[in-house]
């Protein structure tokens, strides 16, 4: 089971966005049957069947297994992830798109790289499993609190001028066997914590 699974196909997106399938997705971190799902859930065993196949048919869920129950064989299923993530590709040409922002200082700007993000990894992170290969990233992931907007705007510009020095050190045009990455930094305010 993977961590997280993009889902990039848009009926699989629409499939996964279903309130009951969600349900059903969530209940199967762990390998359950129809009639077990069907007792945890409170909906009938055929209508559980009926979404599992939907799930199934999308590669939302998998099958582990199955075990004797009485005179009946059941199958069991587990999710294909423990967490999903809709990439914008599964919403076409009105998925987010940097390139169709002006405004690099804006949140909508902001929304687009993180979705351009999710849809670049994401088709990387598939072809990289296909494969049977580990993808290259870097995360950097911290929190920095300013004493003031100019405090601020003081480290945008350092941030700015050492990201600048840094990629006019490293980047090479010239190298035969090299590979261009995309780097991208953020900073927002972070949300209040309860």
């Amino acid at each position: 089971m993977l961590d997280v699974e993009v889902i990039s196909d848009p009926a699989a997106a629409i499939t996964a966005l279903d309130p009951v399938r969600t349900r059903l997705l969530a209940e199967l971190g762990e390998p359950a049957s129809a009639a077990t799902l069907a007792t945890r859930t409170g909906i009938t065993r055929q209508k559980v069947n009926y979404h599992l196949r939907a799930l199934e048919h999308r590669g939302l869920v998998v099958a582990a297994g199955e075990r004797k129950w009485g005179g009946l064989t059941e199958r069991l299923m587990v999710a294909s992830a423990s967490s999903y993530v809709v990439s914008p590709q599964a919403l076409g040409p009105v998925g987010a798109d940097p390139a169709r922002s002006g405004d690099r200082l804006s949140a909508s700007y902001l929304v687009a790289l993180a979705a351009r993000s999710i849809r670049e990894v994401g088709e990387l992170w598939r072809r990289s499993r296909d494969a049977d290969k580990r993808l290259a990233t870097l995360s950097i992931d911290t929190a920095v609190r300013f004493a003031s907007p100019s405090e601020r705007a003081r480290f945008a510009n350092d941030l700015t001028d050492a990201v600048t020095s840094l990629v006019a050190r490293y980047h090479d045009d010239t190298a035969p066997r090299g590979r261009t990455h995309r780097l991208v930094v953020a900073a927002y305010p972070a949300p209040a914590t309860d």
